[in-house]
């Protein structure tokens, strides 16, 4: 591990921090400045010649303040001569613009890949994409994690004979049912038609879960809207219990509060792919750490093994 050398930005320096110690190696210092006309200036402060250099930035909000910093220190590194330089991105938050569903709008999914790989980065390490073909968007190779073993992991923990796992759209009901299986419950899905960014309706649930323990899985979870919704639905349908996990707590805008104040609502989980805020104001929240998954992708890299072997039963 000695020629590896990892920085991180300022999105989540506790999560680079718990890879580097699952590394034993020390995260490398990083001077971030800004001028009085607003502009960046990223300095690393460790030496990246000829180095294998990994740089630990989720884009969480501010998204667009993580975004150039993360542009500015692959660029810092490529001009140090780093000998392979991989973008450590647990979040990738602009993976939701994946197409174009409206007149004259960007694909800012491919365009970012396009800028990080015009600043310099080699490679990308992610977790849970929340379109999968993202990854063609990237000329570089992308390492795609998964939380699904973390996951389970945990809910394995309790009594699953009455469980059922549910989707919240369609679209992520082959992702619910591969948790499922991880499990070994059944699995439902709901039918959801989305309005707008904070308006969703969900017609009915496909899938038997009345009087069931229900897990709701979902990629990330921001404001939250499509979980309340489908919360609604599912009291109609008399369910014992409800579990809410994702991938990426995002939480924005009293998310988290709103989703634990339901009284049937006994648990929300998530992984720390972003940092998780209030989550001391939180009792029904447990965060996992994907640090040790993150690091053992890095050994991997670095070492020239498999990646795909950490997720292949997963």
């Amino acid at each position: 591990m000695h020629e590896i050398t990892m920085f991180s930005g300022s999105a989540h320096k506790e999560l680079a921090a718990a890879i580097c110690h699952h590394l034993d190696i020390p995260l490398a210092s990083t001077r971030v400045t800004r001028f009085a006309n607003d502009c960046l200036e990223v300095q690393l402060l460790a030496n990246c010649r000829e180095r294998d250099v990994y740089i630990v930035q989720p884009l969480s909000p501010p998204v667009q303040e993580h975004v150039v910093e993360l542009l500015l220190m692959l660029d810092a590194a490529r001009g140090a001569s780093a000998g392979r330089i991989t973008v450590v991105m647990p979040h990738f938050a602009y993976a939701r613009s994946d197409k174009k569903n409206a007149p004259r709008i960007s694909i800012a999914a491919r365009l970012m890949a396009d800028l990080m790989q015009t600043a310099g980065a080699d490679r990308v390490l992610t977790m849970t994409l929340h379109s999968p073909q993202v990854h063609g968007f990237f000329g570089v190779p992308v390492d795609h994690l998964h939380a699904r073993h973390e996951l389970a992991q945990h809910f394995r923990q309790g009594d699953l004979r009455n469980s059922v796992v549910v989707s919240p759209d369609l679209g992520y009901a082959k992702e619910a049912a591969r948790f499922a299986r991880l499990l070994g419950v059944p699995v439902a899905a709901a039918a959801k038609e989305r309005l707008a960014d904070d308006k969703v309706v969900i017609s009915e649930i496909i899938g038997d879960v009345r009087g069931r323990d229900v897990v709701v899985l979902d990629d990330e979870i921001a404001r939250g809207t499509t979980i309340l919704e489908l919360l609604d639905r599912l009291a109609e349908h008399e369910v014992a219990s409800v579990r809410v996990a994702c991938t990426h707590g995002l939480f924005t805008d009293g998310a988290l509060a709103r989703i634990g104040e339901r009284e049937d609502v006994t648990e929300i989980v998530c992984t720390n792919t972003v940092p998780v805020h209030d989550a001391d104001r939180a009792p029904k929240l447990t965060v996992l750490s994907i640090a040790p998954a993150f690091a053992e992708a890095v050994r991997r890299i670095h070492n020239g093994e498999s990646v795909s072997v950490l997720f292949e039963h997963s």
